[in-house]
C-alpha cells in the first residue's frame, strides 16, 4: 500500500509527524519521521507511541490508529459506503482521517486537500434525526471525518449567531459532535442532556451541549449536540468560506494512552484499569493532583447516575495548543444506562474489586481510593459531597428540561434514583 502521512496540528499549523507503511493491516507500522524527531517541540502522538527512531509494531500501530475510528454499526456502514472490508482499518482511516478527534490528520503523499464548509439544510438536519446511523455514516464519509464510538454521530460546524449548521469538507474543522437518538433506547437524547446538566451542577467539568429539536421533541425528531472541547478559537482565526476556523487540540483517550485496543475497552478480567488511569495522570498530567481528584469525581458520578458504559475510551487526555501541557479532558458521553432494562449492570471497570453496580458500596470506593493512591479521608469526603449534591442537582436539571418541553426528563430522573448507584443512599 502507499504510505499514509500522519500529521498533527500544533499552534494552528499542520506538521508531518511520520508515516504508516506496510503491505496491509497485518504489517502496518507507524514511524516518526527523522525531521520531526529533530524539530523543536516535537511531541509524541500518544503515551503508547513515545518519540523514537524505530518503527512501532503492527499491534502498537493498530491500537492507537484504529482507536481513532468509529465502531460497530457506524463502522460497518462507513465500510459499505467506501466499498472496503470493515476490518481494513487503514483504508477506513485514509477515507475518514482528515478530521479526527484531536489534532491528527491522515493523508496520502502529495495529496492536496482544500478546506471548505457546506451549508446543511433544515431538511438534512431532519433526515439526520430520523434516519439515524445510516445518514451519519453517509455524512462522515462525505466529509472524511472520523469520530470514535459505536453510536451514530457526525462532526458539524455550528454558527450560533445564525443558528446555521455546516458540513466541514477537506481539512476544515468541526465545532460540535451531533448524535442521533437511539431508537432502541427510549429518550436517550433527553437522558444524556439530563446527565450532563446534573454533572455540571455537581461540579464536574463538561462541554456545553443542547438538544436540536426538529419536530415535537420525540425520538426520531431530536439530535444531541455537544461542543467539541478539542477545538478552540484563537484571537485571530483563519477564515474558510468567510467562516472563522477553530484550532485543533490534540487528545488521546485512555485506551490509546495505555496501548489497549478498542475491543478491550471494557475490563473483563482484573486488569486494573482504574489504577492504570490514575497512574497515567500521576506520570503525565501537568497538574496531577487536580486531575486525579477530577477523575475520582467523574467515576463517582458515573456510579451514582448508573452509567455502566463509562469505559476507558470515555476518559481522555487533552493537550494545550503548543502541546506543552497535558490535562484530563472534560467528562463526556455520560448517560444513565441502568434506566434501560436491557442494559448490563456491570460497570465498565472494577471499583474496589467489584464490577457489578449492585455489589459496589461505599467500602468499594474506600478500597478503590487506596488502590489508586488517593488519601482515603480526602477521597471519601469528596464522594460524600458528590452523593449529597447528586439528588438535588438531578431534580433541578430535570425541572429545567421539563420546562424546555422535554417531559420525559422527570420520569428518567425518577428511574435514576431507583436504578443508579444513588439508590443505595
Amino acid at each position: 500500500m502507499e504510505p499514509l502521512i500522519v500529521s498533527i496540528e500544533r499552534n494552528g499549523e499542520m506538521v508531518q509527524a511520520g508515516t504508516i507503511s506496510g503491505t496491509g493491516v497485518s504489517d502496518a507500522r507507524f514511524q516518526y519521521s527523522a525531521g520531526y524527531l529533530r524539530s523543536p517541540g516535537a511531541f509524541r502522538l500518544s503515551i503508547s507511541l513515545p518519540l523514537q527512531e524505530q518503527p512501532f509494531s503492527p499491534v502498537q500501530t493498530a491500537n492507537y490508529f484504529e482507536g481513532l475510528l468509529p465502531e460497530g454499526f457506524t463502522r460497518r456502514s462507513v465500510a459499505q459506503w467506501m466499498r472496503v472490508d470493515e476490518g481494513d482499518y487503514l483504508s477506513i482511516l485514509h477515507g475518514l482521517g482528515r478530521e479526527c478527534l484531536g489534532a491528527v490528520s491522515i493523508t496520502e503523499p502529495g495529496e492536496e486537500i482544500q478546506a471548505s464548509y457546506e451549508r446543511v439544510t433544515e431538511e438534512q438536519v431532519r433526515q439526520l434525526a430520523s434516519e439515524g446511523a445510516l445518514k451519519s455514516a453517509e455524512l462522515v464519509t462525505k466529509s472524511h471525518l472520523s469520530l470514535t464510538g459505536a453510536s451514530g454521530k457526525v462532526g458539524l460546524y455550528y454558527d450560533e449567531p445564525k443558528n446555521a449548521w455546516y458540513l466541514p469538507r477537506g481539512t476544515a474543522p468541526s465545532t460540535h459532535i451531533v448524535k442521533q437518538s437511539h431508537i432502541r433506547l427510549d429518550a436517550i437524547v433527553t437522558n444524556e442532556q439530563l446527565c450532563l446538566l446534573t454533572a455540571r451542577r455537581c461540579g464536574i467539568t463538561v462541554p456545553d451541549s443542547f438538544i436540536i429539536n426538529t419536530g415535537d421533541g420525540s425520538d426520531g425528531e431530536v439530535l444531541f449536540a455537544t461542543e467539541r472541547y478539542d477545538r478552540v478559537f484563537p484571537a485571530v482565526p483563519r477564515m474558510v468560506d468567510k467562516i472563522p476556523c477553530p484550532l485543533r487540540l490534540h487528545q488521546e483517550d485512555f485506551a490509546q494512552a495505555l496501548g489497549i485496543p478498542s475491543a478491550a475497552k471494557y475490563e473483563r478480567e482484573s486488569s486494573h484499569y482504574m489504577q492504570d488511569m490514575f497512574d497515567i495522570l500521576r506520570r503525565y498530567s501537568s497538574d496531577p493532583i487536580a486531575d486525579q481528584l477530577k477523575l475520582w469525581d467523574m467515576i463517582a458520578f458515573d456510579y451514582l447516575i448508573g452509567n455502566t458504559d463509562a469505559h476507558i475510551k470515555n476518559f481522555s487526555l487533552l493537550h494545550s495548543p503548543d502541546m506543552k501541557q497535558v490535562r484530563l479532558a472534560p467528562a463526556y458521553d455520560i448517560i444513565s444506562t441502568t434506566v434501560y432494562e436491557q442494559s448490563t449492570r456491570d460497570m465498565a471497570f472494577r471499583i474496589g474489586g467489584e464490577i457489578n453496580i449492585d455489589d459496589i458500596t461505599t467500602d468499594s470506593f474506600r478500597m478503590a481510593a487506596e488502590q489508586v493512591g488517593l488519601g482515603k479521608r480526602m477521597a471519601m469526603k469528596r464522594f460524600d459531597e458528590m452523593r449529597e449534591r447528586f439528588s438535588p442537582s438531578l431534580r433541578q436539571s430535570a425541572e429545567e428540561l421539563v420546562a424546555a418541553g422535554y417531559s420525559k426528563a422527570s420520569e428518567i430522573a425518577k428511574q435514576i434514583l431507583c436504578s443508579g448507584g444513588i439508590a443505595k443512599y
